[in-house]
């Protein structure tokens, strides 16, 4: 029987198998071998230690890892980072749109909800690019990307697009147009992506919500039970079996968030969606608790996430919009961000 991760007992929280394994062989584990050149850590203390250990290289950062073997520079990464957190707060500084059903299917709902609130002015080529489809493969992704580079127009310094598609402005060439397209994608996406995964996360594990229950009390539940990152992984260095002899020189490590939100020795009745223990409890510095990463090298798009979620939450609430009763088990499979699909929402 999979795990369930909710507090609602008529509700089954469906693991990929390879996920589900994890949960059931591992937790409550510190340090265990995966493959011959991979060693699993769920031990907080340890992950803390490792990630202190060195910053993360190029090739692992998910977003700013290197482009079709083309490394980003940090003036770059810069760049996108201001504009796509410009973007946000635009936004978020809008005045409240008129009525908006997000009824439907989640996260879909709330993807194209996100995507046409922060891009909704950008060309189509690049608006297809958050197109959750373009998941399935590198291949599809590409292709899109190279056939939008290769069509004539572009978004002048004064169009009016988002800040992030106003970088394309500055590409001359096709090899510039695809690089800047490849960096729209990997900058606009994932913040579509994640907040309506953690979104749909939190209300398969909660709705209908208490009225007294705090949007960012429900979404930092939703982090714990299902972390949309829900690993980190540093390839092999020598300061690693310096901390832990169980780490062999060539060994890669796997860092699991998915372990230790769930290890019994740090938390309460680990599997249930209780947002009120946040009541009393730090994020920031929780130990084991890593949604956002470590400490030392946040995901740069924390503070987009969180109040992009949260306003979702609050159109979500004030509908009167949860989970539909009928429907008794969602599955999380094993692709990309950790999140519930299929999830059917309606106005109760």
């Amino acid at each position: 029987m999979p795990l369930s991760g909710t507090g609602r007992s008529t509700r089954e929280t469906v693991f990929a198998p390879r996920i589900d394994a994890l949960l059931r062989t591992y937790r409550g584990a510190q340090v265990f071998r995966l493959e011959p050149d991979t060693v699993g850590i769920a031990d907080p203390v340890l992950i803390d230690e490792l990630l202190r250990s060195r910053p993360a290289n190029e090739f692992e950062r998910p977003t700013f890892k290197p482009l079709q073997g083309k490394s980003i520079s940090r003036a770059e990464s810069s760049a996108v980072m201001r504009a796509v957190s410009q973007d946000v707060r635009a936004a978020l500084n809008k005045p409240a749109p008129g009525p908006v059903d997000l009824s439907g299917e989640w996260p879909q709902a709330g993807h194209r909800y996100l995507r046409d609130l922060i891009f909704g002015p950008d060309p189509f080529r690049l608006r297809i690019l958050m197109d959750r489809r373009l998941e399935w493969t590198p291949k599809l992704t590409w292709t899109v990307i190279g056939t939008g580079a290769a069509l004539p127009g572009r978004p002048g310094p004064a169009a009016p697009v988002s800040h992030l598609a106003s970088l394309l402005s500055s590409s001359t060439t096709y090899g510039e147009r695809r690089h800047a397209m490849g960096l729209y994608r990997r900058a606009a996406a994932p913040v579509c992506f994640t907040v309506s995964t953690l979104v749909a996360n939190a209300l398969w594990l909660g709705s209908p919500f208490a009225d007294d229950i705090p949007n960012r009390h429900l979404l930092l539940e939703a982090l714990r039970l299902l972390p949309p990152s829900w690993n980190l992984l540093r390839v092999a260095s020598p300061e690693f079996p310096a901390l832990d002899r169980r780490i062999g020189a060539r060994d890669d490590v796997l860092m699991l968030p998915l372990l230790s939100h769930r290890d019994p020795d740090i938390w309460s009745d680990p599997d249930a969606f209780r947002p009120e223990r946040w009541a009393d409890i730090d994020p920031d510095h929780q130990l084991g608790y890593l949604p956002f990463g470590h400490a030392n090298e946040r995901c740069w798009g924390r503070h987009m996430v969180m109040p992009l979620a949260e306003r979702l939450l609050d159109v979500l609430r004030g509908d009167g919009l949860a989970v539909s009763p009928h429907q008794t088990a969602a599955k999380v499979p094993l692709a990309g961000l950790l999140g519930v699909t299929g999830v059917r929402v309606t106005r109760q």
